[in-house]
């Protein structure tokens, strides 16, 4: 699905192409998947960049958000963010996690028709986009839907892993052939 054409900004390695801990995770992965991907692959060229994405992408599979709910977050996100290649990646995997269209297209407005997720939802936005306004009315409100200390700290890390991913992929130039309103 990439564009033969298009010019990348920064070309994946193969593992005898990366030095140091890199050559070391992407030999790993290449030998354990069969491939790395291509924003692996990318990150290569920084054995500090694809060993902390790898770690945390790791920590993230352990959260205790539903990962339905995990996916409408990272949908909000990345819909800001701009990333069309990794909007495609979270659309199939909330559809997979059972995601309707409908479900799809309001996590995409940042939002949900549960009152609970639409908080958290925007509260993860606005971990992405004014940190410093966050204050104790906007804990204080999760904590009124219900939700625990625990998923309130883990947003940020959701966020954080949508953010690193979503601008290594613009930078580097890695998005679909068709990328039609990834201008967040």
């Amino acid at each position: 699905m990439r564009t033969e054409g298009k010019a990348r900004r920064l070309a994946a390695l193969e593992p005898e192409q990366a030095t140091g801990k890199a050559r070391e995770l992407l030999t790993d992965i290449v030998e354990r998947h069969g491939s790395a991907g291509e924003m692996v692959s990318t990150m290569a060229h920084s054995p500090a960049l694809i060993e902390g994405y790898l770690s945390l992408s790791r920590a993230m599979k352990r959260v205790k958000i539903p990962r339905a709910l995990s996916e409408k977050l990272s949908l909000a996100v990345q819909e800001w963010i701009g990333c069309g290649t990794c909007r495609e990646a979270h659309v199939a995997a909330a559809l997979a996690a059972g995601l309707s269209e409908s479900d799809i297209e309001l996590a995409r407005q940042g939002t949900s028709t549960d009152a609970r997720e639409a908080a958290l939802i925007a509260v993860a936005l606005r971990v992405l986009v004014e940190p410093s306004a966050l204050g104790d009315e906007d804990v204080a409100e999760l904590r009124a839907h219900g939700w625990s200390d625990r998923i309130i700290a883990e947003v940020v890390g959701i966020v954080t892993l949508n953010l690193l991913t979503g601008a290594f992929n613009l930078l580097a130039g890695i998005q679909p052939e068709e990328d039609g309103g990834a201008e967040g």
